[in-house]
């Protein structure tokens, strides 16, 4: 229950930041080269996963826009109306990422094609600032949920800040949401732990348009279900 509670209190920070979350990070350009990436490698009409859309820019707009069949997941559902108005073209679901794969899919949140029984329906997933709203020991399982999700030989393309986090509080916005994240090494080794080949990794320093925010190192990840 008590994760439960945390992760509403995340929901609802983002409901109340809305599209100031967009005006304080507007370039995007690592994400968009992974996206890119993702179009290079799909032909038309492959079906992705965006896990934690957001408000669907620039990614959801992306893979919709480059002909590809996009499912935006996201647990706020402020960002989420925000997307439908964005994205039309989109299917857009209100879940917690943690319950992708399993049966919580379909008896909390009424997307059973996002349980088990969508096992390997998805030649892609994004995870673009998704994962740094968990927990450590929270990421290898969603990772492992996701991986679920792929067909063999799907990829996934996801972005990290780069630091020795775990459930850290941070100021975000006049909201406080609590984060984590890795050293890139660490990073790596978890994902081959779960079952991803790391194709290509990209550091890029970036600072907020805000002067709130700090600069921070962002990493974007090319990955590869192994098996």
């Amino acid at each position: 229950m008590r994760r439960r509670a945390e992760r509403a209190l995340q929901a609802l920070a983002f409901d109340a930041i809305g599209a100031r979350y967009g005006a304080a990070y507007p370039d995007r350009a690592g994400q968009l080269a992974c996206g890119d990436w993702i179009l290079r490698e799909l032909p038309a009409n492959s079906r992705v996963l965006d896990v934690g859309c957001g408000a669907g820019e620039p990614t959801l707009r992306q893979l919709v826009d480059g002909g590809l069949a996009v499912c935006g997941v996201d647990l706020s559902e402020g960002m989420l109306r925000r997307a439908r108005a964005a994205v039309p073209g989109a299917a857009l679901h209100r879940i917690d990422m943690y319950d992708l794969a399993t049966p919580q899919a379909g008896r909390a949140w009424g997307v059973p094609e996002l349980g088990p029984e969508g096992a390997g329906g998805f030649d892609a997933a994004t995870a673009f600032f998704s994962l740094v709203l968990l927990p450590q020991g929270e990421i290898p399982v969603v990772l492992g949920r996701i991986r679920e999700l792929l067909r063999p030989g799907g990829l996934l393309a996801l972005s990290m800040v780069e630091a020795d986090l775990d459930d850290a509080p941070l100021p975000l916005l006049g909201r406080e949401v609590r984060v984590s994240g890795y050293l890139r090494e660490e990073l790596v080794q978890v994902l081959t732990r779960a079952g991803f080949a790391v194709e290509s990794l990209a550091g890029h320093p970036y600072a907020p348009a805000s002067t709130a925010l700090p600069p921070e190192e962002q990493l974007f990840l090319c990955c590869r279900r192994l098996g």
